[in-house]
Formats: structure tokens, C-alpha cells, sequence
């Protein structure tokens, strides 16, 4: 019995999960100072947010950033994701892995990399013309983090 209320509650009877869903919902981004992270891209590049929550926790304070097709940004501090990931912090690394940003024309990557320099940005590369054709540049954000903008027309963003 118990096992049929458990799997009743998890919704499994009838259903076989084989896979998981090619898809991710929340991108969690570790940070160093929460409040500069969330200046940087509430009030720097404009991306809506319904403010800090968690702060009633000793490990919750967070912030989410809503982004197209349902889903979010968050920021959280490096110390409380390796608490709660049960991993031990480590160094901040830019090169594990970068975040692209696709756009519709070459002039709108400068446009974006202009924002995010203003916001506080590192610019890394300048836009350019890149080796496989299309058109891009880095920056890092104030925790390191290396965003990718591009351009390539083979690609464009759905609205």
C-alpha cells in the first residue's frame, strides 16, 4: 500500500520515464557580492526581476530574473550553491563554460556589448567577425561569468 501512494503521488503508475527532457528551466549562476550581481542585471541590462527573496533563510537569498520562453536567471552566492550542492567551493573559472546570447543583426550584438560595458561589464573580445562566419564578442560579468553575444543568420532567435 505504501508503495502505491508513494508512486500515486509522484504521478509514476502508467507513466515510464526513460530520458530526461532536453530542455533546463533555471540557469543558477554563482556569485560573489548577490547585491552587486543583482545591480548588474536588474538596473544594468534591464532584465526583470521581482526582487531578492530567501533573505529570511540562512542560506536562501536569491534572485530570479524572468527570461523568454518561460524561463529564469538566477543568482544565489557561490558560498550558499556549494552548501546547498554539498560540493566544496572552489576557484572561479571563466572558461567552463560561456552563455550565449543569439541576436538578429551584427548591430545589435555592439548594441547589447555597449549595455553590458556600461552595466560594468569586462569586455574580453570585441564584437567581430568570427572564424566560422557570423559576428560576436565577450564579456564577463562583475562574478567572472563570460556571456557570449552573436550574431549568425543561420540561427536567429525566435520571438
Amino acid at each position: 500500500m505504501l508503495v502505491l501512494i508513494t508512486s500515486l503521488a509522484f504521478g509514476q503508475i502508467g507513466t515510464k520515464t526513460t530520458n530526461m527532457e532536453p530542455r533546463f528551466t533555471v540557469l543558477t549562476l554563482g556569485v560573489d557580492d548577490i547585491e552587486k550581481s543583482f545591480k548588474f542585471y536588474h538596473e544594468g541590462l534591464g532584465f526583470a526581476s521581482p526582487g531578492m527573496i530567501g533573505k529570511e533563510y540562512e542560506h536562501g537569498e536569491a534572485a530570479f530574473f524572468d527570461l523568454k520562453h518561460g524561463m529564469k536567471l538566477a543568482i544565489y552566492s557561490r558560498a550558499n550553491l556549494a552548501w546547498d550542492s554539498k560540493l566544496k567551493k572552489t576557484e572561479r573559472s571563466a572558461t567552463e563554460f560561456s552563455i550565449g546570447y543569439m541576436t538578429r543583426s551584427k548591430e545589435e550584438v555592439d548594441a547589447i556589448m555597449e549595455l553590458a560595458k556600461k552595466a560594468g561589464a569586462t569586455i574580453t573580445k570585441h564584437a567581430q567577425t568570427a572564424f566560422w562566419g557570423g559576428y560576436s564578442g565577450y564579456f564577463q560579468d562583475p562574478d567572472g561569468h563570460l556571456w557570449e553575444i552573436l550574431y549568425n543568420p543561420q540561427l536567429l532567435p525566435e520571438d
